[in-house]
């Protein structure tokens, strides 16, 4: 029986929570290394399912899209593709709060001393690695501005990930926006690769490699 192709669902970019039809709250991902993941997924022969945030980036060829904009409509665009994926790579750089009430309108200058009180949004990876099946990887991000490797082994097991892929955001170079990265990837049983400085597109490239070699092996 010959093995059928593995199946990958990336998620990318950021979310955006509103306040009002033209204000939200959001973070600065350009979705650069969720969509070089999914490139080198679909070069490497694999199905892929992308679920994207708002980003200005060409969908990678052979790749299926799906375009959402909350973390609520990322939340339930992954649930409907992880039962039957083999592989999930959760790079979206999803918000973690979201004004507790939203406006129909534009909130005036007037009201510039308005006070928002925010709500925590779901925890996206929690939530569907708790439904993990055997044999399916699942693979989280840490994007971090300090104790970047402490803060991602915590989040690995809290969070009940095979992998986790740690960066430091928030200097210059490296993490959001730019076109290199230099990231962690740490495995459960405790095994640690630093790749890069590189680009994201070749550190994609050696990530899916590395996922692709500790596999478990997939039949019809």
């Amino acid at each position: 029986m010959k093995p059928r192709r593995i199946r990958c669902l990336v998620t990318a970019g950021p979310t955006r929570e509103h306040l009002d039809p033209v204000r939200f709250l959001s973070n600065p991902s350009s979705g650069k290394m969720g969509y070089a993941l999914a490139a080198a997924a679909a070069a490497a022969g694999w199905r892929v399912d992308l679920v994207s945030g708002p980003v200005a980036l060409p969908t990678p060829l052979g790749v299926k899209i799906r375009r959402v904009v909350s973390a609520a409509e990322m939340l339930a665009a992954v649930e409907k593709l992880f039962a039957r994926c083999d592989v999930l790579l959760m790079g979206a750089a999803v918000s973690d709060f979201r004004p507790r009430k939203t406006f129909a309108h534009k909130v005036k200058k007037g009201r510039a001393g308005l006070v928002v009180e925010f709500a925590p949004t779901v925890d996206i990876l929690k939530k569907v690695s708790a439904h993990k099946r055997p044999g399916q990887l699942v693979v989280g991000f840490a994007a971090e501005t300090r104790h970047v490797e402490t803060s991602a082994r915590r989040k690995l097991k809290e969070k009940n990930l095979d992998y986790i892929i740690a960066n430091r955001v928030g200097r210059a170079g490296a993490g959001f926006e730019s076109d290199d990265n230099t990231v962690i990837f740490i495995g459960r049983d405790g095994a640690r690769t630093t790749l890069g400085p590189a680009k994201k597109t070749e550190i994609a490239r050696q990530l899916i490699a590395q996922l692709r070699d500790n596999m478990p092996k997939i039949k019809e």
